[in-house]
């Protein structure tokens, strides 16, 4: 019997994933945190309906709010219950991890990216990393980091033949 691969498994409970962060920011600390969300919602993200490219967590009284991220209600949601798409949607997290990302996010001037929406186990989780923005050398250099790769991989392929 084969062995399942740990890569495809991560792949099925991905929800939703942020391509542009690890390309528009340097990805620090990484944070895992809840979501609370309404019926509707979770329904939704069942059915893999979900955008975080656009949205950004800010902190507010001392609570993580997440902005931005699109989750369209199903067409068959109930009636009686108003859907907003758009709405803020709260992150669960200990006091000590809320007071950590406020130090840095006001002393240091991070930000803090979205970089996956999730399931584990019957829950909907979000990883988030503490981020600094990119300048555009930046991004080349990624680039030419990336080419060097896999040309580097090309190279070695055909000197095994």
């Amino acid at each position: 019997m084969a062995k399942k691969n740990k890569k495809t498994k991560n792949n099925e409970n991905t929800i939703a994933r942020n391509k542009r962060a690890s390309f528009e920011y340097h990805l620090e600390d990484r944070f895992e945190a809840g979501l609370e969300l309404q019926g509707w919602e979770v329904k939704s993200l069942r059915a893999g309906k979900a955008n975080i490219a656009d949205s950004y967590i800010f902190l507010k009284n001392g609570e993580a709010w997440l902005l931005g991220a699109t989750i369209p209600p199903l067409n068959a949601a109930s009636t009686h219950v108003i859907c907003d798409p758009l709405r803020y949607r709260k992150l669960l997290l200990n006091k000590r991890e809320i007071e950590t990302l406020v130090g840095k996010v006001e002393r240091q001037g991070y930000s803090i990216i979205p970089i996956s929406l999730y399931w584990k186990k019957a829950w909907v989780k979000m990883s988030f990393a503490l981020a600094k923005g990119k300048q555009a050398h930046d991004k080349r250099a990624d680039v030419k980091d990336r080419e060097w790769q896999v040309q580097k991989e090309r190279m070695m392929k055909h000197d095994t033949r």
